[in-house]
């Protein structure tokens, strides 16, 4: 009887599977680019001659009083622009689990395991910093999210070589760790609830779901309804990129059978995400960075600060120490409890550089900070520090261990290169020898079988 073939944690996808997901890292490295450049400019202005100008930028008030949407460019953009960011993230989640990888259980139980012990283990190390400290509990999700963007940009500059194994685990891991994040802010930092709005919002998100249902595609019918939904969600107290989530859920992902059904190509979904992606990666998140990510430094003392302060503390130890923990812990008891292994060609301290690269933590980091300690007061100022301190250090350190192993299979493929350079030159010389006499031709039979016991 053959043996039987034991569960590889990160194998290959399909044929199409691969090409997706190559298309959504390529959208997602230039967005990472865009938010770096835009956290960048944001923190210049911020310590800068014209710090007062972005403050007043970041405060303007713009909406309309009668709807209770006079808010603030801060607010605008945590609450509307992220909104897109969640709707897209909705569409990837439902796509995954419907007909992605993690449609399949056994597939699904790794980057799932990895993304609850991922924020499970920063929560603690938080609380516990917190509890020593005599620190305040209410962010202790702040550094439980992955910023795949920024994430994935990194992995594309620093590990071009790395198998696209790694990348798979790390987009999946984070799709899980957006839907983690969702039932964070949806359960844990709903500071007060109308129930009325709440089930109004049914009623726009209903009709929206009937039209998506059956293919509809108008944006003068979808948009208006979505953005009705949003407005009664925002109204309701729930946090507003909730709604986005619930309308990316709403959207099928496979083909009705009139139109051919699942083998007759896209469904919706993927034609939602295909148009919202660039304007989420491209302009949502960027801005939100933007109106986000300024605060001032405050020099050494600012650094002094961050080091004795148990909430900013908290945030850094566990983006640094406690992602990276909590994800290696949950794939390795996901490997011994159900005796799987790594993919062939990959080293656990592939995965341990994975882990340490999503304590890079940023837009839904400063999005739950914003929520526990409220936007723009003086502890906010402290914990986007620490969530950009954190996320600087996870960078850095996961820089150096992929950048290594980068060179590892940059050296492996140069030798395999070589080797299949040096067989097809023996296979050359092995058939002039064929040409020549008998004796010869014996002499080469008796040192290829000589060579085969050796490298057996």
């Amino acid at each position: 009887m053959a043996p039987s073939r034991r569960l590889s944690l990160l194998g290959p996808s399909s044929r199409a599977e691969t090409r997706r997901i190559a298309d959504i890292l390529r959208k997602e490295t230039i967005g990472g680019a865009l938010l770096l450049i835009a956290a960048v400019a944001a923190l210049v202005f911020a310590n800068s001659p014209w710090s007062e100008a972005y403050a007043g930028l970041r405060s303007a008030t713009i909406g309309p009083v009668e709807l209770h949407l006079d808010l603030s460019l801060a607010k605008w953009a945590s609450d509307g622009l992220l909104a897109i960011f969640f709707f897209v993230a909705g569409l990837e989640l439902k796509r995954e689990f419907v007909a992605g990888d993690l449609r399949d259980p056994r597939r699904a139980v790794v980057p799932v395991a990895a993304a609850v012990g991922g924020v499970i283990v920063p929560a603690l190390l938080y609380l516990l910093v917190n509890a020593l400290m005599d620190g305040e509990v209410r962010g202790w999700a702040t550094p439980t999210a992955t910023d795949i963007a920024f994430a994935l940009a990194v992995l594309a500059v620093v590990g071009r070589r790395l198998p696209a194994a790694l990348r798979t685990f790390l987009l999946t891991l984070a799709v899980v760790d957006d839907l983690l994040a969702i039932v964070i802010i949806a359960v844990f930092y709903t500071s007060h609830l109308s129930v009325l709005p709440l089930l109004a919002a049914l009623v726009p998100l209903g009709v929206f779901t009937v039209l998506v249902q059956r293919r509809v595609r108008s944006w003068w019918l979808l948009l208006p309804l979505a953005a009705v939904t949003w407005g009664l969600v925002h109204a309701s107290g729930v946090h507003a990129t909730v709604a986005g989530v619930l309308l990316g859920f709403a959207v099928p992902v496979l083909r009705s059978e009139k139109a051919g059904g699942p083998e007759a190509g896209p469904g919706l979904a993927e034609h939602f995400e295909h148009r919202f992606r660039p304007i989420s990666a491209g302009v949502a998140v960027p801005l939100f960075a933007f109106l986000s990510a300024g605060v001032s430094l405050g020099g050494l003392g600012g650094v002094t600060n961050l080091l004795a302060d148990p909430v900013s503390l908290g945030v850094v130890v566990g983006l640094v120490v406690g992602k990276p923990l909590g994800i290696m812990a949950a794939t390795w008891l996901t490997a011994r409890f159900t005796r799987a292994d790594i993919d062939e060609g990959l080293a656990w301290v592939d995965v341990g550089g994975l882990a340490i690269l999503s304590g890079i933590g940023f837009t839904v980091s400063l999005l739950v900070g914003e929520l526990a300690f409220g936007l723009g007061t003086a502890r906010d100022a402290q914990v986007k520090l620490a969530v950009l301190t954190g996320s600087l250090v996870a960078a850095l350190l996961a820089t150096v261990v992929l950048r290594l192993r980068d060179r590892a299979y940059r050296r492996l493929a140069e030798a395999e290169a070589e080797a299949e350079a040096d067989a097809g030159t023996d296979a050359g010389t092995d058939a002039d020898a064929g040409t020549g006499t008998g004796t010869g031709a014996g002499t080469d039979a008796d040192g290829f079988a000589a060579g085969s016991t050796f490298t057996k």
